[in-house]
């Protein structure tokens, strides 16, 4: 009855159609197989010959195929799965295939069937979707001039594209150890880049990474600024890949560079310009005070060196003094207050997105090589602020901090965010910490008064407009330091209700 089956028209028709297909008995074991269907499962027709067709079904989907087998014994007729019911199969290596199947009878004395395995199509629409996207995100990635690269933690390797590689210098492996990737990352930007990295590997951080450094062209030794943004993945709480995009952003560093010296010079005039005009509306508002006041002084040192001791004299001189003094405090109050008449526009917001912006301004234009080490509460409730201040106030003290530690080996700049409890009231705590030298006992007792500076070039103006924002928005600033252990900028802000 087999022989039936191998003659010479069957088994040249059998073999030329395209699809994989097998011939079983109703017992279920193998016959015959095509070319298509050894190619396929990775099989030869000899190894299978008297088999169970079932050893090529995924176990899990073993009952689904004797359902339909029972199905078509009972009624033998062409029987096609129907779509959403097709079955997983598994080749020679253990690979898993979905796959359409159909049964399709043969009688000759007896029955045999005749088994087909098409593609699934629900497979080839998931493929097709797939190729369109990975061909949208190729042409994005080749517009934009991306760079992707898979860190995987547990083997120790970096897997990327060919524009990462690239980046690198022309790297010729899609795969290097994690050791070469950072050997050519620019040794001073080492630190702040493990740095990000230690953080998106805390599971508090939700995995976020983001991160700029400079390349080192290990052949002409030139530089380039990459920036990177990417996602940390974890098992439980272990961190054990990171996949990221980068791209070049050198140009965007010269630029930045070359606007900043007549940027900062902009400022410096600003804020020049800014405390000449403030000191001149003091010395209008003091001029007639001080002048009578030193009109009535006079009378009194006359008084007393001609001994002519008029108590009235010298009562109403002093009287003068007096009056004109609270007249001199009331004008520098009331110069205050028109200065700061304006409605100050506050809103809910992220204090720790506030910080992070008002870094990488600092960080961007150069103010200073540091590493910063970020500290930030999580779960911080939102404060209520002016963004535009507390940004301003944010910035000038990394500057200072940068400035401070210049002449610092490792310099560190230490930012910690933290809810504190004054009064039976909660409000937002900001530290920001240099490892510079610190400040003495005398310079922190004035280092907020205006015009007071430690800077060669300052006009001591940064500290106390800044203290003067942080109180317009509710909140304090204060600083603490020793003199050879840094300074430590502390301030609050309120929660938002």
């Amino acid at each position: 009855m087999i022989e039936a089956l191998k003659n010479l028209s069957f088994r040249t028709l059998f073999d030329a159609i395209a699809d994989a297909a097998i011939v079983i008995e109703s017992t279920g074991h193998v016959v015959l197989m095509n070319p298509a269907a050894q190619q396929l499962f990775g099989y030869t027709e000899n190894e299978l010959m008297g088999l169970a067709v079932e050893m090529l079904i995924t176990p899990r989907y073993r009952k689904q195929y004797r359902y339909y087998q029972t199905l078509f014994l009972d009624k033998p007729a062409k029987l096609p799965m129907g779509t959403g019911n097709e079955i997983m199969v598994c080749n020679r290596s253990g690979q898993e295939m979905l796959l359409d199947m159909s049964f399709s009878p043969i009688e000759v004395q007896q029955l045999y069937v005749l088994i087909t395995f098409t593609v699934s199509r629900q497979r080839l629409k998931v493929e097709d979707t797939l190729r369109v996207r990975e061909e949208c995100l190729r042409l994005a990635k080749q517009a934009a001039g991306f760079g992707i690269f898979d860190y995987d933690f547990k083997r120790g390797v970096v897997y990327w594209d060919k524009q990462m590689r690239e980046f690198w210098g022309g790297y010729p492996g899609e795969i290097i150890s994690y050791e070469g990737f950072v050997a050519m990352i620019h040794p001073a930007d080492r630190a702040g880049r493990q740095a990000a990295l230690d953080y998106a590997m805390n599971p508090v951080s939700h995995g976020a990474y983001k991160a700029e450094y400079r390349v080192i062209d290990p052949l002409d030794k030139a530089e380039r600024w990459i920036a990177v943004v990417g996602r940390v993945y974890f098992e439980g709480d272990h961190a054990n890949r990171l996949v990221s995009v980068a791209r070049d952003v050198t140009e965007q560093k010269i630029l930045q560079k070359e606007l900043r010296v007549p940027r900062n010079e902009a400022e410096k005039i600003f804020e020049q310009q800014a405390a000449a005009r403030t000191a001149s509306a003091i010395a209008h508002e003091l001029n007639q005070p001080l002048t009578a006041i030193s009109a009535y002084s006079e009378v009194v040192l006359h008084t007393l060196r001609n001994d002519s001791f008029d108590v009235e004299r010298l009562k109403n001189a002093l009287q003068g003094c007096v009056e004109q003094t609270q007249r001199a405090g009331r004008g520098l109050h009331e110069l205050i207050a028109f200065l700061q008449k304006s409605e100050l526009a506050t809103e809910p917001l992220n204090l720790n997105d506030v910080i992070r912006e008002a870094l990488d301004v600092v960080v961007s234009d150069g103010s200073g090589k540091f590493r910063a080490r970020l500290k930030l509460e999580q779960d911080l409730p939102a404060v209520q602020c002016n963004r535009t201040q507390v940004h301003k106030v944010l910035v000038n003290l990394f500057r200072n901090a940068a400035e401070a530690m210049q002449t610092t080996d490792s310099p560190i700049l230490t930012i910690i965010t933290q809810m504190q409890v004054l009064n039976d009231k909660n409000r937002a705590l900001v530290s920001v910490q240099d490892n510079g030298p610190g400040l003495d006992q005398a310079m922190a007792k004035r280092i907020f008064e205006p015009f007071f500076t430690t800077k060669q070039t300052g006009i001591g103006m940064g500290l106390a407009i800044s203290r003067a924002l942080i109180e317009s928005n509710g909140g304090e600033l204060w600083v603490e330091s020793d003199e050879g252990s840094g300074a430590s900028f502390h301030f609050t802000l309120p929660f938002a209700p």
